[in-house]
């Protein structure tokens, strides 16, 4: 037997003692080497974890950590409609999160602070067998530029709750930095993977724990841009995997002069059309362009289309008050997904606090152990 057949047995051996016991230790083991990988985000959920945001001084006022409420509760309800949804919520806040939520919404009481569930939440793997366990992505507050001593912990706490296994790994990063196909490719912007705020290391030692932490096989890493915003440009706002061998990305007509979002969105769709999957494929890239006569004034506003959530029979996405923009993206959206319905809402909140309505979600797949 080799080495990594050694380890898969190992692991299968810890994961056969580990599935229905509710104190479990994590596993040093790989995902990748244990045989699980990130399914796709389209595969069946059993439901999606969202975050209440808590705290007034993360968002300035009282009056905008309501807004945002509002619109979490408005993610929520939406994705209820068509999937369980659970809401963790610290204990204190519970009851006043009910007062925003219909029936489909869960509240788990925990120690949260703000809402960002796709990066502090677990990111969820499964082998073929259609055991479900956690990978570690060890979130530090996008690189310790906020507090965020309880949310480091959610990823682990949602884990131990549901009695699921945990890898253990070595790369600290967030799961809206990196996008999968579901087939072994990963897409990620460099600039927040391959940061000191995060990580120590060449592009291919940081691909490579990636790799092992999702179960992927190829790493195609894009620049990004560094220091610009809190999240070091993550890819979910820029390029999603629809499915294997096929990308969207949103696009402005063109670079404009002194910005560097799109310039580094047109170095990404370069790289892109000249990357093939670890299928050896050459992506099928699909462009959606960007809204212009948005509602929003906020300068640092997320108007990202590509921001969306897929669940259960429908495709959650933004609209940002540009009609034409608006309509366009809706449609390709429902060409690219024909058999879900496309939910488009107004979240500007959520965007005025830098990221959008896939930041705010996090599924789980359907499940062996669900």
């Amino acid at each position: 037997m080799n080495r990594r057949n050694s380890m898969k047995a190992a692991a299968a051996s810890f994961f056969a003692g580990s599935f229905g016991n509710s104190a479990l230790a994590s596993n040093l083991t790989s995902a990748k080497a244990a045989g699980f990988q990130m399914p796709l985000e389209s595969v069946p959920h059993l439901r999606t974890f969202m975050q209440w945001p808590a705290v007034k001084s993360i968002y300035g006022s009282q009056d905008d950590l309501d807004a945002v409420r509002e619109k979490i509760a408005l993610i929520a309800n939406s994705i209820a409609k068509f999937e369980s949804v659970v809401l963790l919520a610290r204990p204190e806040q519970a009851e006043d999160a009910k007062t925003y939520l219909k029936s489909g919404v869960e509240i788990w009481p925990m120690a949260v602070q703000d809402l960002w569930c796709r990066d502090s939440g677990p990111t969820f793997v499964a082998n073929a067998a259609g055991q479900i366990a956690t990978s570690e992505l060890n979130f530090n507050g996008w690189g310790e530029k906020q507090q965020h001593e309880d949310d480091a912990q959610i990823a682990r706490r949602v884990s131990e709750k549901l009695g699921l296994p945990i890898f253990e790994n070595a790369v600290k990063g967030e799961g809206g930095g990196v996008e999968n196909d579901g087939e072994g490719t990963l897409i990620a912007h460099a600039s927040c993977w391959v940061n000191s705020n995060r990580n120590t290391g060449t592009e291919d030692d940081i691909g490579k724990l990636l790799c092992e932490a999702l179960g992927a096989d190829k790493m195609i890493w894009a620049t990004g841009v560094k220091d610009a915003d809190i999240t070091d440009y993550h890819i979910d706002a820029l390029a999603r995997f629809v499915k294997p061998g096929q990308v969207l990305i949103q696009l402005p007509e063109k670079i404009i002069d002194g910005d560097p979002w799109s310039a580094a969105a047109f170095e990404t769709y370069e790289v892109l059309k000249k990357a093939t999957d670890a299928q050896g494929r050459k992506l099928d890239i699909v462009v959606i362009p960007d809204p212009i006569n948005i509602r929003s004034r906020s300068k640092d506003f997320v108007s990202s289309y590509v921001n969306y959530f897929v669940c259960n029979g429908a495709v959650i996405s933004a609209e940002f008050g540009d009609d034409k923009a608006d309509e366009k993206a809706a449609q390709i959206l429902g060409q690219l997904y024909p058999d879900r319905e496309v939910v488009s809402l107004n979240v500007d909140a959520i965007g005025e606090s830098g990221g959008g309505i896939h930041c705010s979600t996090q599924q789980q797949p359907l499940g062996k152990t669900s």
